[in-house]
Order: C-alpha cells, then structure tokens, then sequence
C-alpha cells in the first residue's frame, strides 16, 4: 500500500511538472531589473545610513525621524529575504540582534510603529523562523499596548518608548485617527498567534468591537474618532488620507484568520463599508474614469487621493468573498478604479502620479497637490489585480510605473521625490524617503 501512494504521488509530481510553464525572458528580465533597483536603493541605505530610520538620497545623510528604531532596515528585512539577497539580509540580521534598543525617550506614532518595526520584524521571523525577530516584535509592541488602555479600548496614537505614556496629537483636538487606530489589528493578532500570549489581539480587537457598537449603516466612519465614547466626531469620510487602511484591515484581518466564522464581524463590516463606498462613486466626463469621492456631511468632494489607490486592490481581493453576480460588480469596479488610478501616473509628463486629483466636469482628471514621494498603493493594486484575473495587462502597467521610477526619482545614491511630478526636470523634494 505504501508503495503505491509514494508512486501516486510520484505522477502527480510529473503531472505537475509537465503544467509548468516556462518563465517568459521578458518576465525574468524584469524581475532582475526590479532585485537591481533594491540593490541600488538598499546599498545607499548601507554606505550612508545604516541603522537610521532613513536616508536623505541627495545629502548623503542618515536621519531618525522614526525615533532611531531603524525603520528602512526592519521594514525592508522581508523584501531582502524574498529576493535572495542573503548576505545583506544577515547584516541586517546582526543589526538588529545586536544594535536595535527600543527603551528611548520618543513619542512614536503607535500605527507607524505598529506597520513598519512589528509588522517588519513578524516577516522576518516569518520567513527565516529566527526567534530573534519574533523577540524584538514583542518587545516594542509591549512598550506600545499602554496606548489602548482608554474607556473604549480605541487607542491613543501617540506613546513615549521609553516611559510609556500616551496621547493624541494637538492637531486632532484629543481625538484619535481612524486609519491609525484600525490599523494594527494584523500585526497583533499575528504577534499573539505566534507567542501564545493572547494580550495582543485582545487589546486591538476591542477596537473594532467598540466601533462597531455605532457602525454607520453605510459603514462609512470619519477620521476622527473620540477614544472616550468611542463615536466619531465631525470630520472627512475618506478611503484617502487618515481613513484608508481600517477598511483594508478589516478585509485582511478576515482573510488571515482563514476567514472563519469568530472573524465574521470583520467582514461583515467590510461589506457594509463596500456599500457605502458604493455611495462615493462617480465618473469623470467625458471619459468616465470612476473615482471615490470625499464625504464631508452630506456633500461630497470630487477629490481623489493617491493613497486611496489601494482601493482597487482591495476590492479585487475581497470579491471572492460575494456570490457570483455581486462578486462580478466588485471585481469590474475594481478594475475600473485601477484604470483611474493609473491613468493618475499617465496624465503627467513624467508618467508619475501626484498626491491627490480632482475631476471637473468635462475636463476629466487634474492634479491638485502635485508632488510624488513615491507611494505604493497604485503598483499593489495592479499586483493584486495581475494575481487575480491573470490579464497581463496589469503586469505592463506596472512596468511602465517601474520605468518612470527609474528614469525620473534614481540618482546615484537611491530614489528621491519629486517637487512636482507634472512638470519634466521639475526638481527633488527634500522629502525623506524609506526603501
């Protein structure tokens, strides 16, 4: 008996081979022109900045900007991994087993934390199964988990690293973040699976519970949130700036539990959120590009960021999810707002988007804030919708983004932004860049 499963699953090992396509010249010419440009932006970071949160490409300068947690190292450790770039990968391995100190006196942003350094470090032990990776992941996140500790459980989106006091910043009026607080659901839930310690996904999921004591029928919520009641507080609805990613954590959060049913509220809530985000579409005259508008009361904005950009994305993934008509409408949306949102990077001379546009009738897209920093949220939209449908189109489209890169944000010591991406030789920003 033994012998015949071991030569069933010989056949169907052949089986499988013989349905492997060959990797398209083309296709790997690419994928080594992309691990090219990491080793470029990855060796400045070395040469000038190892260990800060940062490099300034034009100065040449390191600079700590994330309090001196080595951001670009911590969130690059997976990208590195994944690549095969082994050497710089235990270099960097050794930074953080030796060098990385989290007891500083520095008000770090909670969800900025929370993305980069325990998401970062979670990839790593993911990939490489290193506990030292895991064993830093909870060392700052235990030193961030006193900033839920309000009446709702809706954290505060600022903590002192070192003391562990937390606040909000002035500007919001001592309200909390929506994008901030919705936003470390993944890495926590995470962090508790793999210590055992269920400390972490209990604190953050009592966000989404409080929030969902007074979710909108639209499932629309400002980006002000009161952390004491727990209710928003009059302000913009976005799917752009300080609102974008709690509706894609919701998804996500779904589908890393395996979407099973103690995670239903997760996407229960995200549909209800699709229906409102159904209620901000329009489309541009005369060339119909659809487009998510802003809500601020009862009127809405024809202004469309690029951070909303992942919108396209996330939608595509979460189609599966609908029965067949209603999985077909998502999927088609998503691929019209894809459409938009590469059409942001094609409407510029130097073929790169800027911040945010705006739509005029019959005059389609123009841009508003005009700078690039070299977002992302366009190029994994395009990504998710390649995976997804197969239409290689996507993969050009991408490319064609990846060249613009190239030729307009490289100089010999990384990628820089650019002042104004609607004008050619427009000039560098002096923005401080990540990897």
């Amino acid at each position: 008996m033994l012998n015949d499963e071991v030569l069933r699953l010989q056949n169907m090992l052949e089986e499988l081979k013989s349905k492997v396509v060959p990797d398209d010249p083309i296709e790997i010419q690419r994928r080594e022109k992309v691990k090219e440009a990491m080793i470029h932006a990855w060796s400045s970071y070395e040469k000038y900045a190892w260990g800060n949160d940062e490099l300034q490409p034009q100065s040449k300068n390191g600079v700590n900007s994330f309090g001196g947690l080595g951001a670009t190292l911590i969130d690059s450790l997976d990208t590195l991994y994944i690549m095969g770039l082994d050497e710089q990968f235990q270099r960097a391995r050794e930074w953080v087993a030796n060098s990385l100190d989290f007891n500083k006196d520095y008000d770090a942003s909670v969800f900025e934390t929370t993305i980069r350094v325990v998401g970062g470090l979670l990839s790593a032990f993911d990939l490489s199964g290193d506990k030292v990776f895991l064993e830093k992941a909870r060392d700052i996140a235990d030193r961030l988990l006193p900033a839920w500790d309000t009446s709702t459980g809706i954290p505060y989106n600022i903590i002192n690293l070192a003391r562990g006091n937390p606040h909000n910043p002035g500007w919001t009026g001592g309200d909390s973040i929506l994008a901030d607080s919705g936003t470390e659901q993944l890495e926590f839930i995470a962090l508790s699976q793999r210590t055992g310690d269920p400390k972490y996904q209990e604190k953050v999921e009592k966000v989404i519970v409080a929030l969902n004591k007074t979710f909108p029928a639209d499932g629309l919520l400002p980006i002000y949130i009161n952390p004491d009641r727990g209710t928003g507080s009059y302000s913009t609805i976005t799917f752009g700036a300080m609102g974008d990613s709690f509706y894609e954590y919701l998804l996500k959060v779904w589908i890393q539990g395996n979407k099973t049913s103690s995670l239903k509220i997760y996407r229960d809530m995200w549909e209800t959120s699709m229906k409102g985000l159904l209620s901000l579409i329009r489309r541009s005259t005369p060339s119909s590009f659809a487009y998510i508008c802003e809500k601020n009361g009862n009127s809405l904005t024809d202004k469309m960021d690029e951070l909303a950009c992942f919108a396209p994305g996330m939608i595509a993934l979460g189609s599966s999810g609908y029965g067949p008509d209603e999985a077909k409408k998502f999927l088609s949306l998503a691929e019209e707002l894809a459409w938009t949102c590469y059409n942001f990077y094609q409407s510029t001379p130097t073929k790169l988007a800027g911040e945010n546009y705006f739509f005029n009738s019959g005059q389609d897209m123009s841009v508003g804030t005009s700078w690039n920093i070299l977002r992302p949220e366009t190029i994994e939209s395009l990504f998710y919708l390649w995976r997804l449908t197969g239409n290689k189109t996507y993969q050009e489209w991408g490319w064609n983004i990846f060249q613009a890169f190239e030729k307009n944000s490289r100089i010999e010591s990384g990628y820089v932004g650019l002042k104004d991406s609607s004008r050619w030789m427009s000039g560098y920003s002096t923005q401080k860049l990540t990897l």
